[in-house]
C-alpha cells in the first residue's frame, strides 16, 4: 500500500482541512448544537459543490471515480473539527450500500442527486437486538397484490433526522436473507422521531405500521441486501475510524499546546517527564490506530469477504478502545478545565463515546473476531490430536 498522498489526494485533504478551520470553529459548533438544528444547510451545499459528496461514486452516477482513500481522507479531516453534518450516515453507509445493491436504473436515478446534494438516503438497519450489527433482523416485509407491507422499527439511523428516503432492511417471504427496500420518508404509516445523540449529532428512530411499497421499492434483488449492507458498514467503518483518528490527533495537538502554556513552579509542565510519557503513550495509541486504519482500507480494497470482515471488526475494536484512551488522557491533562462543556477537548471524548456504539461495539466486534477464530480452530484441516 502506498502511504504517500498523490497530488490530488494532497489537494482534497487541504481543502477539507481549510473549510474545518475557517468554517467550523468551536464556537461555531456550539451555536450549531444550541440551534437544535440537525445539519448546517450551507455547509452540506459546500460539500456538494467541492465534491466531498462525489469523492468515492463512480464517474457515470454523477462521481468523481475516486476510491475509499478518498473517503478516509475527507472523514479524518472533518473528525479534526467535530463536524456534526451527516457525512458518515448519508455519504457513506448510505450511498455505498445503494451503489453494491441498485440496480443500473436505480443507481443512475439516486446517486447523482446524491452525489450533487440535492437528495439525502439514510441506511435504516439497525434494531434493538441487533445492537448495530447488520444481522439479525426482525423487521418484516409481507407481500401483497402489486407490492409489500412493512412493519417494524429501525432505530440509530445515522443521517435519518432529515433523509428524504430510507434503504431499509427487511426479511420476505420465500427469500433466502436479507431484502433492501427504498422508502420515501413521506410515505404514509411511516412515522420519524429525531434522537439527539451525546456528542451533539443527530440519529432517527423509525416505526413502520404496515407502509406500502410497490415493487419498484426493491433495491436489486430479494435475498441480496446482507452482501451490500456489508460493503456500506465497511466503508463506513473505515470513514468512522478516519474520523477517530483524525480527532485523536486534534485533541494530542491541543493538549501538547496546553501543557507547552500551563505553568507550575515557574516552569511549563510539559517538562514533567511524567507527562510526558502520558503524551508519548497517546501518540503511541494514536499511531497503532492509524496502522489499523490502513490495514482496513488495504484489507477491503484486496482481500476476500470473511477476511475483510475479520480486519473490519479489528479496526473497529482497536480504534475505537485507541481513541477513549487518547482523549481521556487529554482530558486529564487539561485539568479541570478538560471538564467543562465549554471547553473543546471534552466533546472529542464525547464523539468517541459515541462512536464505540455505531456500527457495533468494541466488544461485540471482539467477540464477533473470537468466534471467527474458533469456527477456523475447529475446521477439520486446522484439527489435530495430542498423542
Amino acid at each position: 500500500m502506498n502511504f504517500t498522498l498523490n497530488a490530488e489526494q494532497q489537494l482534497l485533504q487541504d481543502s477539507v482541512r481549510r473549510f474545518v478551520d475557517r468554517e467550523y470553529s468551536f464556537e461555531a459548533r456550539t451555536a450549531l448544537i444550541k440551534s437544535q438544528s440537525t445539519r448546517d444547510a450551507v455547509h452540506w451545499e459546500t460539500f456538494a459543490d467541492n465534491g466531498w459528496l462525489a469523492a468515492a461514486l463512480p464517474e457515470s452516477c454523477g462521481g468523481l471515480d475516486g476510491s475509499l482513500i478518498d473517503t478516509v481522507l475527507i472523514a479524518q479531516e472533518l473528525g479534526r473539527g467535530l463536524v456534526l453534518e451527516p457525512y458518515l450516515g448519508c455519504a457513506v453507509l448510505a450511498a455505498q450500500t445503494l451503489l453494491k445493491a441498485g440496480t443500473h436504473a436505480q443507481r443512475e436515478t439516486w446517486l447523482p442527486q446524491l452525489a450533487d446534494g440535492s437528495r439525502r438516503l439514510a441506511l435504516a438497519y439497525s434494531e434493538t437486538q441487533s445492537r448495530g450489527l447488520p444481522e439479525p433482523v426482525a423487521f418484516c416485509a409481507q407481500p401483497t397484490s402489486n407490492g409489500y407491507a412493512l412493519s417494524g422499527t429501525k432505530t440509530l439511523v445515522l443521517g435519518g433526522a432529515d433523509a428524504d428516503g430510507f434503504i431499509v432492511s427487511a426479511l420476505t417471504p420465500g427469500a433466502d436473507g436479507i431484502t433492501l427496500f427504498l422508502v420515501p420518508a413521506d410515505a404514509a404509516g411511516l412515522s420519524r422521531r429525531v434522537l439527539p445523540l451525546h456528542d451533539g449529532s443527530h440519529a432517527a428512530e423509525l416505526t413502520f405500521e404496515r407502509v406500502v411499497v410497490t415493487r419498484d421499492a426493491l433495491l436489486g434483488e430479494p435475498g441480496t441486501g446482507l452482501a451490500a449492507m456489508q460493503h456500506g458498514l465497511a466503508h463506513a467503518i473505515a470513514a468512522l475510524g478516519a474520523e477517530l483518528v483524525g480527532g485523536m490527533e486534534k485533541a494530542i495537538e491541543m493538549t501538547a499546546d496546553h501543557l507547552k502554556m500551563r505553568k507550575q513552579f515557574g516552569v511549563p509542565i510539559g517538562s514533567f517527564q511524567a507527562l510526558q510519557h502520558r503524551m508519548a503513550d497517546m501518540a503511541t495509541e494514536l499511531e497503532i490506530a492509524r496502522s489499523m486504519l490502513y490495514a482496513l482500507v488495504a484489507s477491503i480494497e484486496n482481500d476476500d469477504g470473511p477476511t475483510r470482515l475479520r480486519v473490519m471488526s479489528q479496526a473497529k475494536s482497536v480504534i475505537g478502545r485507541a481513541t477513549r484512551f487518547v482523549c481521556a488522557q487529554a482530558i486529564q491533562l487539561h485539568g479541570g478545565i478538560g471538564m467543562t462543556e465549554e471547553y473543546q477537548v471534552g466533546h472529542y471524548y464525547k464523539r468517541a463515546v459515541v462512536a464505540d456504539v455505531l456500527f457495533g461495539s468494541s466488544d461485540r466486534h471482539d467477540a464477533l473476531c473470537a468466534a471467527q477464530l474458533q469456527k477456523a480452530l475447529l475446521q477439520p484441516e486446522n484439527a489435530h490430536e495430542d498423542l
